[in-house]
C-alpha cells in the first residue's frame, strides 16, 4: 500500500518531517545533511513541498528526484523548485552524508528584486542528471555564502534581515549561474554531439513528414529524445550556438520554408500546411519577422 504523500508548506512542516527542532527562522532555514536519519519505515515516503530548495550532497542519499533517481558518488549542487516530489528510496545513517539542505519558502523573496529574477534561474527546472558539480574552490565559495546565511538566521530578526538573507541568496545564485556556464564549457565535446542530435532530429522529423502529420516539434520532445530536461536543452544551446531551442526548431522550419518556395509550385498557404503551421498568418508572420519580407516576396525575388 502506498504511503500518503507529507506536503510540506512551511519551514516548520519541513523540520516536523525531518525530525528535526523547531526552526529558528520561519521562511528560511539551513539543514546539515549529517544529521538526517531514514529508517526502514521511512523507505517509499515521498515529500512535495512548496519551497524552494538548494542542495549540495556528497554522495548517494537514497532519494529519487521525480522521476530520477539521485545516485552520486561525489558532490553536487542540486536545486528544487516548488511543487517538487522527493521520495526515500533506502536507509540513511547519521553522518552517512554531508553536505546541507537550504530550504526558502517564496514569501521571504516576494516583492524583491530576486522575486522577478527567479525564473532566469533555469537550473531550478533541470533534472538531477543535470545536477552542478563543483570544483573544490567553487564548493568552498558556495559553503562561505551558506554560512553568511546560517548566521544571519540565528540572528535576532530585525529591520535588515530580509534584505541580508535575500542578498545572499541571490550571490549564491549568481555564483551557480557561473559555476553552470563553467561546467558548459568543460563539457563541449558532449554538449556538440547534443548539438549535432538536435540537428539530426529535426532532419528525420521533416523526412518521416511528422510536420504534416503530427505539427511542429515541440522543445519538450526534443530534450525527451536527447535525455535532457526542457531547460538544459535550451540553455545548452544557447550556450553552444547563441540560439534557443525554439529559435533551432524555428530556423529549421525557414529553411525548410525557403528550399519549398524556390523548388515548388505550392502556395504559400500549402508550405505552411506542409511545416506544421496551423494557420498560414503564423507562417507569413515569422518569415518577415526572421527574413524581413514576406514568403511571396522572397519568391519573387529569387525566381
Amino acid at each position: 500500500m502506498a504511503k500518503p504523500l507529507i506536503k510540506q508548506k512551511t519551514i516548520a512542516n519541513v523540520h516536523e518531517s525531518l525530525n528535526l527542532g523547531k526552526p529558528p527562522h520561519p521562511l528560511i532555514t539551513v539543514i546539515d545533511t549529517s544529521k538526517l536519519v531514514h529508517r526502514e519505515e521511512d523507505i517509499g515516503t515521498s515529500f512535495s513541498s512548496d519551497l524552494y530548495c538548494i542542495a549540495l550532497k556528497d554522495s548517494n542519499c537514497g532519494l529519487d528526484y521525480g522521476r530520477t533517481h539521485l545516485d552520486f558518488t561525489e558532490g553536487a549542487l542540486l536545486f528544487s523548485a516548488p511543487k517538487q516530489v522527493f521520495t526515500v528510496t533506502k536507509t540513511q545513517e547519521l553522518g552517512e552524508v554531508n553536505g546541507w539542505l537550504l530550504y526558502f519558502h517564496p514569501d521571504l523573496i516576494r516583492n524583491t528584486s530576486l522575486a522577478g529574477k527567479m525564473d532566469s534561474y533555469n537550473f531550478f527546472n533541470y533534472e538531477i542528471h543535470e545536477a552542478l558539480h563543483l570544483s573544490d574552490k567553487e564548493e568552498e565559495i558556495l559553503i562561505n555564502c551558506i554560512d553568511m546565511i546560517r548566521n544571519e538566521i540565528n540572528e535576532r530578526i530585525d529591520h535588515h534581515s530580509q534584505q541580508v538573507l535575500v542578498s545572499n541568496i541571490e550571490l549564491m545564485l549568481n555564483y551557480s549561474v557561473r559555476f553552470y556556464e563553467r561546467q558548459f564549457l568543460t563539457r563541449a565535446a558532449q554538449n556538440h554531439d547534443v548539438v549535432a542530435k538536435v540537428e539530426s532530429l529535426l532532419q528525420q522529423y521533416y523526412h518521416e513528414d511528422k510536420l504534416t502529420e503530427i505539427g511542429q516539434p515541440s522543445i519538450q520532445y526534443l530534450a525527451d529524445q536527447c535525455n535532457l530536461s526542457p531547460s538544459y536543452l535550451s540553455d545548452l544551446l544557447a550556450k553552444e550556438t547563441g540560439r534557443s531551442a525554439k529559435n533551432h526548431i524555428n530556423d529549421f522550419l525557414l529553411d525548410k520554408a525557403k528550399d519549398l518556395l524556390l523548388s515548388s509550385e505550392d502556395s504559400v498557404s500549402g508550405i505552411a500546411y506542409i511545416l506544421g503551421f496551423n494557420y498560414p498568418h503564423y507562417f507569413g508572420r515569422l518569415f518577415k519577422k526572421k527574413m524581413g519580407m514576406t514568403p511571396l516576396e522572397y519568391r519573387q525575388a529569387n525566381n
